[in-house]
């Protein structure tokens, strides 16, 4: 997926500095757009439709956005989602399977909305353009990906994007606490956030989860999280589960990908 929405965007950015938010939109449609037509996404209503709804109910929790929010599924088993620019993020099916309730999957999509609200991404693009690293990206990508260096550009590269969606610790934290207050306004458990952590933490000591390559995670992180949650004052009947809904999208995901049941922790 990074080859192909570095195809999408990457050089009209360089073209253009750091992004304005009307850039963010232009750019973020042309990803969409080519995912759509090169990538292994779910192309499923009913799956769709669902992970949409808890998308845009975030969404609405987060107030006035001057971006409109898309939801794609992509049919990848790596625990992993992504946000890139104009309020589009990308959901894989390994984590769909993975979380153990609604408020989890909530946490995943709260935080990466908070990676968009704060313009993650374009900050990142403006400190590695000042750096010069997007062209050594590209360049490294190339190599990795088989392509000639000495015809490289920007819109080949692997490396380019995992630069892009590499955050550093103060911008996690941000996005953390973004959805730990934008869960409660939309109508879940921000607890899920926390869980969520934790069920990747666990899933395999051998390798790190995806998720957690361009998320960097860490038992403070987790504690900083859980410290967050336990100072707010919640109401009683925030959404954890959703009566059956994600145990029936899970089990649909696994029909259209042929996945093995995953063990639930």
């Amino acid at each position: 997926m990074r080859r192909l929405v570095c195809a999408a965007y990457l050089l009209a950015i360089s073209a253009c500095g750091t992004p304005t938010i009307e850039d963010e939109e232009d750019l973020g449609r042309r990803a969409v757009a080519e995912v759509r037509q090169n990538a292994l996404v779910l192309f499923d209503d009913v799956v769709e439709s669902y992970i949409d709804e808890i998308g845009q109910t975030l969404v609405h929790g987060a107030g006035p956005q001057p971006y409109e929010y898309t939801f794609t599924v992509l049919q990848d088993d790596t625990l992993n989602a992504q946000a890139v620019f104009g309020g589009n993020i990308f959901l894989n099916t390994g984590m769909i399977l993975r979380v153990r309730n609604v408020s989890e999957l909530a946490g995943v999509i709260g935080h990466e909305i908070g990676h968009v609200v704060h313009r993650h991404m374009a900050d990142n693009y403006r400190r590695a353009q000042e750096a010069g690293l997007l062209r050594k990206a590209a360049v490294i990508g190339s190599v990795i990906g088989g392509v000639n260096p000495g015809a490289v550009d920007l819109l080949t590269s692997y490396g380019a994007l995992g630069l892009l969606n590499t955050f550093t610790r103060e911008a996690e934290t941000e996005a953390d606490a973004f959805a730990v207050d934008l869960l409660p306004r939309a109508g879940y458990d921000p607890n899920g956030i926390a869980t969520m952590f934790e069920t990747l933490t666990a899933v395999d000591n051998s390798r790190t989860p995806a998720f957690f390559s361009s998320h960097p995670a860490s038992e403070d992180r987790t504690r900083t999280t859980k410290a967050l949650i336990a100072a707010k004052t919640l109401p009683a009947d925030l959404k954890r589960e959703d009566n059956g809904k994600l145990e029936i999208i899970q089990h649909r995901v696994r029909l259209l990908t042929r996945q093995a049941d995953s063990p639930r922790r």
